[in-house]
Order: C-alpha cells, then sequence, then structure tokens
C-alpha cells in the first residue's frame, strides 16, 4: 500500500492466565481501504479487534492511531479517538426508535437551559441527522424514523448499525461478522453498504468468516494464527483455497507475503 498507514499495532501481548491470546500480533490498516481479518476459531482475531476497539488492555505491545500512540481504557476512549466498532449483536436497543439507536449515548441536548439544566432532547435535531444520514447511504427504504427497532429486518438493523458507525467513527470503522445472521438479499446490500462506506474515505476493518464476501469487498486481507499476524495477502492473487490452506496451517505462507 502507497503511503503511511492510520492505524498500527505492534507487539500486542495479551494473556489469559496460561493462555495466549495475542502472541508479539502486528496489524496495520492503511486510509481507505478494506482490510479483512480473517482466522482459524482461537486464532486470537477477536482480542487483536478487542485491543485495538479499547475493549481489552494489552500486557505489551503499542497501537498507534494517525502516527501518535495511543492507550484506551475503554471503548468509549476509542469511540471518542474515531475508532467505531459495529458488533455482530449490533449492540442495538430493539425497543428504542431509529433516531433514539443513532445516538445512544451521544444524544443531542436543547440549546440554553433546557439542554443544560433540564437535560431536554433535541429530538428535531437527532431525527433529521439520523434521516440524513441514513439516506446518504441509501437506507431509506426505512420509512419512518421514529419506528422501533425490533420492527426492521436484519438487514436493516445492521444497516442503522452502519449508519451510526459512519455517522460517528470519523477515522476507522470495525465490522465484527456483519452479514453472519443474514439472507443473501441483505447480505448482498450491506456488502453494498460497506463499499459505499469505503468510497466516503473511511478505512474498514472487516472480520468474518465468509470467504466469498472477504474475497468480493477485501483489498487486502490479513491471516491471523496462533495469536499473531501471519500473513496479509491480496485477494487478486490468491484464491480462497489459498487462504484457507494459509489460515489452518495447510500451505506454507510465501516468504514475500510475510512482511506486507
Amino acid at each position: 500500500m502507497v503511503g503511511e498507514p492510520i492505524l498500527t499495532a505492534r507487539g500486542l501481548v495479551k494473556r489469559y492466565g496460561r493462555v495466549t491470546a495475542l502472541d508479539h500480533a502486528d496489524f496495520d490498516l492503511y486510509p481507505g481501504e478494506i482490510l479483512a481479518v480473517i482466522g482459524d476459531n482461537g486464532a486470537g482475531k477477536s482480542s487483536l479487534i478487542k485491543a485495538i476497539s479499547g475493549a481489552i488492555t494489552v500486557d505489551e505491545g503499542e497501537i498507534t492511531l494517525e502516527g501518535k500512540p495511543v492507550h484506551y481504557r475503554s471503548p468509549l476512549e476509542a469511540r471518542e479517538a474515531g475508532i467505531e466498532t459495529v458488533y455482530q449483536n449490533l449492540a442495538l436497543s430493539p425497543a428504542l426508535s431509529i433516531a433514539d439507536n443513532m445516538f445512544l449515548g451521544r444524544e443531542i441536548r436543547k440549546q440554553g437551559m433546557l439542554g443544560s439544566f433540564f437535560r431536554m432532547l433535541d429530538r428535531p435535531a437527532m431525527e433529521k441527522k439520523a434521516r440524513d444520514k441514513l439516506s446518504e447511504l441509501g437506507l431509506m427504504t426505512i420509512q419512518n424514523i421514529n419506528q422501533t427497532v425490533e420492527t426492521l429486518s436484519g438487514g436493516q438493523r445492521q444497516g442503522v448499525a452502519v449508519a451510526r458507525a459512519a455517522a460517528f467513527g470519523s477515522k476507522v470503522i470495525i465490522l465484527d461478522e456483519p452479514t453472519a445472521a443474514l439472507g443473501v438479499k441483505e447480505s448482498r446490500r450491506v456488502l453494498e453498504l460497506i463499499l459505499d462506506v469505503r468510497s466516503r474515505g473511511i478505512p474498514i476493518v472487516l472480520i468474518s468468516h465468509n470467504m466469498p464476501h472477504v474475497f468480493e469487498v477485501a483489498d487486502r486481507i490479513h491471516i491471523h494464527r496462533l495469536g499473531k499476524r501471519l500473513t496479509v495477502i491480496d485477494p487478486k492473487e490468491y484464491t480462497m483455497s489459498d487462504a484457507v490452506a494459509f489460515m489452518t496451517g495447510a500451505k506454507t505462507v510465501p516468504a514475500e507475503t510475510v512482511a506486507a
């Protein structure tokens, strides 16, 4: 890739008692790319993503964002720095409206005394911003911004979660298995949404077990094995079978890809 990475990790170590989840793991995300992270169950990819998104604190190693070392003590700190994560369970509140979910924990308050003293929310502003963001991402098949999330389909819920991340994740968006529970049609819409967000210049980290989806949208594929980055491959130069063979240890990684 050309230029400097926007997000890097070097030598990350995370131990849980005698289990080493991360064993001097490295990571690089470049501006404007979709980087897929794949690995077998137990390879440590979840721990890697949790470390980058502030969900866990590593025992050793360094993470940098835009060239500056960062030390997140919580996902909230990572979010405030511009790293937004959409987890597999979406972390949406089903009984709340789309607009309320978009601004959950980041509500806009009314100006003056009504907002500062009485803590009243500026609902029209929140609804407008939510509607604008959903429209921008082509998601206004959702007719009513005030309908509850529990009335939406799986694909629409994923759309709301990604739209929320795009609205606030100014620097990096991490997507954890975004198509795992979706049908073919809804998966297609989410993949289009991912490409749309990338076209706006926001780099995306995509964690997925779905190889066809990975090979369709990823610019590079980070293969994680035994707690560390094994290699990074170009999906145009390798097949899905190659990726699975590298991931499981059935095939030796070409030397030129290891330092990628």
